[in-house]
């Protein structure tokens, strides 16, 4: 068969931060015989008329209405569609409405199933996913990258899931309980043909699974001169060796979810665990001593969140210099509690927000209890937009005292120039065409 696969971006336009998604660079890998197109709607227009057998789509749940107006599109031309993704993982039903089939999960096991009974003409509805299945044969075809404008960062995935359970995160409802990780031996394998000159990122929800697993893998890139960067748990910096381990084996940046500073909205979003480190400004200053650049994010939306909750964040990211911020409306997303929570108490402004056509990127999705929707959405953005003001820019990156080399530095320059165009790109977009 021709397969095309197809990563669909939140609506009609592209993005100048997009990097290679290595879900479709799995499935590439593991289509046996079958010849393989990728259509990157984030860095490419998706042509109108596709020579494929089957379109295989990877879903988002910002990315759901987009998928499915491509997907109904190919089906009028006669072509079999297939998805996969967290969002039809949650929400089936929907997602067959567009399409022949679907895997929900993990796509090993069943996308290969799925192919076969495609070529016999005995597609089924849908195929499920192994998601506790091991990672030891892991496969990734990268050439399907190849020449596509994305952001200069090479991806690399040790693990799956999280040790952590947080109320507005749907991570855990996919994965269950616990972590799956590589061998590092297939994990050095796969580093030895990435670019070097590149900065690296561990895909990984939190690279921090276990002790043990972590040892293990600065032990075996440590050797390697690697500069790279990860998402962790805050707890890392319980532990000021195991800081200076992660500085000593490359690591450049880490993306940490501070999330808030009210302790009453941790408790809530089930992250209390976020305070055994000490104070969030210690925790950046000892990584900024160590080299290493911060990427906070933080969410807003929470019981005991006031406009003024979002000042102080703000305040407190710009005294704690840190090289990118996010602040985001909490979004309630399927298969995470906060969504079933919300959903339940009846706060849900549209309760199918990603497909609603009044819905733009930015706009409240739920009813706050301490301010209204139109607070928090424009005090997220405001805060976006004050964190990111060229005299921002210029205190926190160049004129940052964070023992950062050259590179780290062009870097953290970079990153904030590519997020301050991408904040005013994505407001106030429509999702779908």
């Amino acid at each position: 068969m021709k397969i095309a696969l197809i990563r669909p971006n939140m609506g009609d336009y592209r993005s100048t931060d997009a990097m290679p998604p290595l879900a479709m660079g799995i499935l590439a890998a593991r289509a046996g015989d079958h010849e393989v197109a990728f259509y990157d709607d984030k860095v490419e227009t998706i042509p109108e008329r596709l020579d494929a057998d089957l379109v295989a789509l990877s879903v988002e749940t910002f990315t759901a209405h987009r998928a499915y107006a491509l997907a109904d599109r190919f089906r009028r031309d006669g072509h079999r569609v297939v998805m996969g993704g967290y969002h039809p993982t949650f929400r089936p039903e929907e997602a067959l409405l567009h399409t022949d089939a679907l895997v929900t999960g993990d796509a090993e096991g069943a996308w290969e199933q799925l192919l076969s009974d495609a070529s016999s003409g005995h597609l089924q509805r849908v195929y499920a996913g192994d998601n506790r299945a091991p990672l030891s044969d892991y496969r990734i075809d990268r050439a399907i990258f190849a020449g596509k404008p994305y952001a200069p960062v090479e991806l690399i995935q040790y693990g799956r899931g999280c040790r952590f359970a947080c109320d507005f995160c749907s991570i855990h409802s996919f994965y269950g309980p616990g972590v799956r990780v590589r061998s590092t031996e297939c994990l050095i394998g796969e580093l030895a043909q990435l670019n070097r000159k590149r900065l690296l990122f561990f895909v990984d929800d939190n690279l921090f699974s276990t002790p043990v697993n972590l040892d293990a893998l600065l032990t075996a890139i440590r050797p390697l001169g690697l500069r790279w960067s990860c998402q962790i748990s805050i707890d890392v910096a319980r532990d000021l060796s195991l800081l200076d381990r992660l500085a000593e084996a490359g690591c450049t940046y880490v993306l940490i979810g501070f999330e808030s500073l009210e302790r009453e909205n941790l408790l809530q979003m089930g992250k209390r665990w976020n305070g055994v480190a000490g104070s969030y400004a210690q925790v950046v200053r000892e990584l900024h001593q160590r080299g290493i650049g911060v990427y906070g994010t933080f969410v807003f939306g929470y019981d005991h969140d006031t406009p003024d909750t979002l000042a102080r964040s703000v305040e407190f990211a710009l005294e704690s210099r840190l090289e990118i911020a996010n602040f985001n409306p909490l979004t309630p997303t399927p298969g995470s509690p906060l969504y079933e929570r919300l959903l339940a108490e009846d706060r849900l402004i549209s309760p199918q927000w990603w497909l609603d056509p009044a819905y733009r990127y930015g706009d409240p999705i739920f009813v706050p209890r301490r301010m209204t929707p139109q607070q928090l959405a424009q005090g997220c953005f405001e805060a976006k937009q004050r964190f990111y003001a060229w005299s921002s820019i210029a205190r926190r990156v160049l004129a940052s005292d964070t023992r950062f080399s050259l590179f780290g530095r062009a870097m953290s320059t970079v990153a904030n120039l590519i997020s301050r165009r991408e904040v005013y790109r994505k407001q106030g977009r429509a999702l779908g065409t």
